[in-house]
């Protein structure tokens, strides 16, 4: 059999520093030369089964301190190098696997360095948000990854683009689609017949990592069959917008100013979803319909054949000068409460709603997959919120699969409660009944005895007392 070897060089010389021996003397009390325990000490000869035994049997060491015992701070120091801050300095793990053995101690400061770091870019965010609610902009801005540039620039002005939603209106004339029938037909027969595009649907084996891929050449666009109707419907949509009226998407694309190429792409991306659901839910006839429906975005989803998130997107775009909607907003979520889209028809209200108050209900949606929760919230200065959340299909997974779940909120002030199936359902328990007190979020907010609350107060000094213990976790003065 094999003798298992361990590398673990950095790990030998701090034990014998720590007991004051000379590399000799080591070397005799092990009974190898101390040629070789220098060798063994830079990593160029490995430690055997039997030199382990030996090492443990001779100065009591934990065999864990010889097999790795720095995992958990390697894989801190690559979540420390993946900051886009960061990233490009260590040219890969082996670098960060040297700097865990050789020095854990340092590799230790400089990860305690970078958890102060974060938390400072945390408190100057929140602080900005702070400045920027009473009318005062700062230049704080923390480190960012490209889509969140993308997404911090389109959250930041209204989802509407009128030169698109032009187009789209005009392409959907010309094709003709029967809203009973569906876009589906006609896209795919204008793709054949104007572009020589045909559609397939590819088994998981053929098509494992992608939801879609046009091949240029041979003029097929392939979509995974992971994929619902409603979304296979997009991407044929998305595929033919950008066939049809792609330069001016890409005029309004070049509006824009981002920092990289990366970030610009996203940008463009974003811009070609926008394009096709303005082409399968049409602005004009869209609007019309969600005002006679009163916004019930199960029956916009079904009769514009889409899915739930689709219609609940497109409400957020209703803002054509002359011909607005009601000023939706909309954020999704997954499980674990990571936030990935917002998006408003006069931009997310970051300054009035925040979206960050565990309270809201897009996190009890979870625990009633594909039910509607209805709920009027009311901020602490009194301004009040119509809200409703559910959950989100997503993929379809095989049985082996844990997909990540997400759930959407859409949320309008309450002056427009009267417009929507869902503020006339509520009736007029806006008062104090059936009213949810919210924040912006937990280090925002100054709310007392929150049972919900997941960080102190960043305006608030601590109140911890001997004598009292508060509802909270995290008291305050």
């Amino acid at each position: 059999m094999a003798e298992s070897k361990i590398f673990a060089g950095p790990r030998i010389r701090r034990i014998r520093h720590g007991l004051s021996l000379t590399q000799t003397a080591m070397a005799e009390e092990l009974g190898i030369s101390p040629s070789y325990l220098n060798l063994i000490e830079r990593n160029q000869r490995p430690l055997t089964v039997q030199l382990v035994l030996k090492l443990s049997q001779t100065y009591d060491i934990d065999l864990g301190d010889l097999r790795g015992g720095e995992d958990e701070t390697l894989s801190e120091l690559k979540t420390l190098f993946s900051d886009p801050l960061l990233s490009g300095e260590i040219a890969g793990d082996q670098e960060l696997g040297e700097i865990a053995d050789a020095a854990p101690n340092a590799a230790k400061a400089i990860l305690k360095l970078y958890r102060a770091y974060r938390e400072q870019q945390s408190r100057l965010t929140d602080l900005s948000n702070l400045l920027a609610k009473d009318g005062r902009t700062t230049s704080l801005a923390g480190t960012r990854l490209p889509i969140n540039e993308v997404h911090e620039t389109f959250e930041g002005r209204p989802n509407f683009f009128a030169a698109i939603d032009t187009a789209a209106e005009a392409f959907h004339e010309e094709l003709g689609i029967d809203p009973g029938e569906g876009a589906s037909g006609p896209l795919k027969a204008w793709l054949a017949r104007e572009r020589e595009v045909t559609v397939r649907v590819l088994p998981l084996n053929r098509m494992p990592i992608y939801r879609r891929r046009f091949d240029r050449h041979s003029r097929r666009l392939f979509l995974s069959e992971r994929l619902s109707h409603a979304d296979r419907l997009r991407e044929i949509a998305l595929q033919a917008a950008m066939l049809k009226f792609g330069d001016v998407i890409d005029r309004e694309w070049r509006t824009f100013t981002f920092s990289t190429d990366e970030a610009g792409r996203l940008a463009r991306f974003e811009l070609l979803r926008y394009a096709a659901h303005a082409l399968v839910m049409p602005y004009k006839l869209f609007r019309a319909a969600a005002e006679s429906e009163a916004y019930d975005i199960d029956v916009l989803a079904a009769r514009f054949q889409v899915s739930f998130e689709q219609a609940a997107n497109r409400m957020t775009t209703l803002q054509r000068q002359g011909a607005p909607g009601v000023p939706f907003f909309m954020q999704e979520i997954d499980n674990a409460g990571n936030h990935f889209r917002r998006a408003g028809a006069r931009g997310f209200p970051t300054q009035r709603f925040g979206g960050e108050c565990p309270k809201l209900p897009v996190h009890a949606a979870f625990s009633q997959p594909g039910h509607i929760i209805v709920e009027v919230a009311a901020m602490p200065d009194g301004s009040q919120f119509l809200l409703v959340a559910r959950t989100l299909e997503g993929l379809q997974t095989g049985f082996a699969e844990r997909p990540r779940r997400t759930a959407i909120l859409i949320g309008c002030d309450i002056a427009f409660k009267g417009e929507t199936v869902y503020g006339r359902q509520l009736g007029s328990e806006t008062g104090q009944a059936g009213v949810t007190p919210i924040g912006q979020a937990c280090r925002l907010c100054e709310r007392q005895a929150c049972l919900s609350r997941a960080e102190p107060p960043l305006t608030r000094p601590s109140g911890f007392d001997d004598m009292v213990t508060g509802l909270s976790a995290f008291d305050f003065q």
